[in-house]
């Protein structure tokens, strides 16, 4: 058994690449130790079999974000805790390998009521983070709105356009039937509480509320409680 040595001193002895690249290397996920990937480059090891994976990029690792399905009644404080490996949905068609390292650091983006459920960010990127808070109000949401109740006359005029919140009388917005219980709205911006409120103002009862699009990026098929990374060519 020879001595224990650094998972990245042993990969720059065995292809002659630099510290540097060996630390990238195996920080981007692409370094394999008795076939198991090990992203630590301070990962001791011995006898074990080292491989560097084909079509190996000595980049610095990217930061990610997470597309979250939240269920209703959980907290925002709960949610990137939500984010784990177990919890990634199968349907992922992203093709983004998933590391040890994009659970760390996470931030919420684009929270909801703790009642309501639907799409929420979840991103290690600060540029996306940023970008949600700052110019989120701009982009269009579509929920769908379980509800209950007598819809008053010109109710479905009303809530397109004509409701105020918090005394504050609400742009326009775009409001549909989608079956004779959902009300599928295209809106912006979206305050909490505020599609419940404006159902309620004509006559309607919100039963639940679900958000499945935050301006271009969709929820998709992802069940309550699973994730899925924002592909690489996708922007809000």
């Amino acid at each position: 058994m020879t001595d224990p040595i650094r998972l990245d001193k042993r990969l720059t002895s065995l292809i002659g690449c630099s510290r540097g690249d060996a630390q990238r290397y195996i920080e981007g996920g692409w370094v394999t130790v008795n076939g198991i990937v090990v992203e630590q480059p301070q990962a001791m090891v011995t006898d074990e079999v080292v491989v560097l994976r084909e079509n190996a990029e000595a980049t610095r690792a990217e930061t990610v974000t997470m597309l979250l399905h939240k269920p209703a009644g959980m907290p925002a404080a709960e949610l990137c805790a939500m984010v784990t490996p177990d919890s990634r949905s199968e349907l992922d068609a992203t093709g983004v390998a998933l590391l040890q390292r994009h659970f760390h650091g996470l931030q919420l983006a684009m929270p909801l009521p703790a009642e309501d459920s639907g799409l929420v960010v979840v991103s290690q990127d600060g540029r996306v983070v940023s970008y949600l808070k700052d110019r989120g109000a701009t982009l269009e949401q579509e929920y769908l709105v379980e509800v209950t109740g007598e819809l008053a006359p010109y109710g479905m005029r009303r809530l397109a356009h004509g409701l105020s919140f918090r005394n504050w009388p609400l742009p326009p917005c775009k409001v549909s039937w989608q079956n004779e219980t959902r009300l599928r709205f295209a809106i912006k911006p979206v305050h909490p509480g505020q599609l419940r409120d404006m159902c309620s103002q004509v006559g309607l009862e919100a039963v639940s509320v679900r958000r499945l699009r935050v301006g271009r990026v969709a929820l998709g098929k992802l069940a309550p409680g699973q994730w899925r990374y924002l592909a690489p060519d996708e922007r809000f």
